[in-house]
């Protein structure tokens, strides 16, 4: 008792015990800010990481054909993959554009390629995977030039490879699909760098459609990187200020496990079809990585995803029903 009652040893209690509350608190905090750091960059990545695993070796059917490395351009990312089967007269063609932030990825990645190679080949299809310029030298109004400048070589290139150049489908992932989404909008930027009219375009879960809204809200810094902080520069490079009547046929793949995809899409979707263009969401639960990775597997998702395309022309309905996938 006579221990707390020493003034000078009640003093020297009290500020050891605020000092521990005080270090409960730091801890506590640096935790809570630690979290939020870790989110943040679980955030990031998950846009950056789709191409992640990919660079091992991609595994083809057998009777796949592949020309590697055909040049679009003089820079060397300027440069597209294309597969095909081992006869073909006529073939649709799926043209593929990779994601990676707009700063990384690769168009022979196997989340990029393989799935959809082996399940659309061995269909009757064609696939081309293509790879653009990339941040920090070359911002997304000039890789969606690329990706336009891209589609118009193909188109000429398919025709002596059993091609129809005419029966062009375009798919993205992340950024990929916001670039493709950039031309889907508005397919003038493309047919005045040379391309001809595509059938439609499939986008598989850009967070980016409506650039402006994305950067006026709280986002990722990886936005920043490729949009910068000109509001100008926002609208020049969002699909949703860009969309027109002239719209191609869009499908808008998001995930339901993200915040901001399914928001995104559907907002797209919404003033896409109030210019009657033929536009929908298709909500998946599944996550960022995976929406690129599993098209092409069994299952329900590859379905409504070729339900779609099976809408777009009779010889990809034709493709798409009367070849088995190997």
């Amino acid at each position: 008792m006579r221990v707390f009652n020493n003034p000078l040893r009640l003093s020297c209690l009290a500020s050891l015990t605020i000092i521990a509350l005080l270090l409960m608190w730091q801890f506590s905090y640096a935790g809570s800010i630690r979290e939020r750091v870790i989110k943040h960059r679980s955030a990031e990545q998950e846009e950056n990481i789709e191409d992640g695993e990919s660079f091992g070796r991609v595994s083809l059917p057998s009777g796949v054909r592949l020309l590697r490395d055909v040049p679009y351009g003089k820079d060397r990312r300027q440069c597209m993959d294309i597969y095909m089967p081992q006869e073909a007269a006529g073939a649709p063609v799926i043209f593929m554009v990779h994601g990676g932030a707009w700063r990384l990825g690769d168009k022979g990645s196997k989340a990029v390629v393989e799935n959809k190679v082996a399940r659309w080949v061995s269909k009757g299809f064609i696939f081309i995977s293509i790879n653009y310029r990339l941040l920090p030298n070359t911002a997304p109004l000039e890789q969606a030039e690329d990706v336009a400048c891209a589609l118009a070589i193909a188109q000429d290139k398919v025709s002596s490879q059993g091609g129809d150049p005419t029966k062009f489908i375009l798919m993205g992932h992340s950024a990929g699909a916001h670039l493709v989404a950039l031309l889907a909008s508005s397919p003038a930027m493309a047919l005045k760098i040379g391309a001809r009219p595509w059938l439609g375009t499939v986008l598989l879960d850009s967070a980016a459609l409506d650039v402006v809204k994305l950067m006026e809200e709280k986002h990722s810094r990886f936005y920043d990187r490729a949009f910068g902080s000109d509001p100008a520069y926002w609208r020049a490079s969002s699909p949703f200020h860009a969309l027109s009547e002239t719209a191609t046929p869009i499908v808008a793949v998001c995930s339901t496990r993200r915040s901001n995809s399914c928001p995104q899409a559907s907002r797209f979707v919404t003033k896409a079809t109030s210019l009657n263009a033929r536009a929908r969401v298709l909500e998946q639960d599944l996550s960022h990585k995976d929406i690129n990775q599993q098209l092409g597997t069994e299952g329900s998702y590859t379905d409504a995803v070729e339900s779609f395309m099976g809408t777009l022309d009779e010889s990809v309905l034709q493709a798409l029903t009367n070849h088995s996938s190997k």
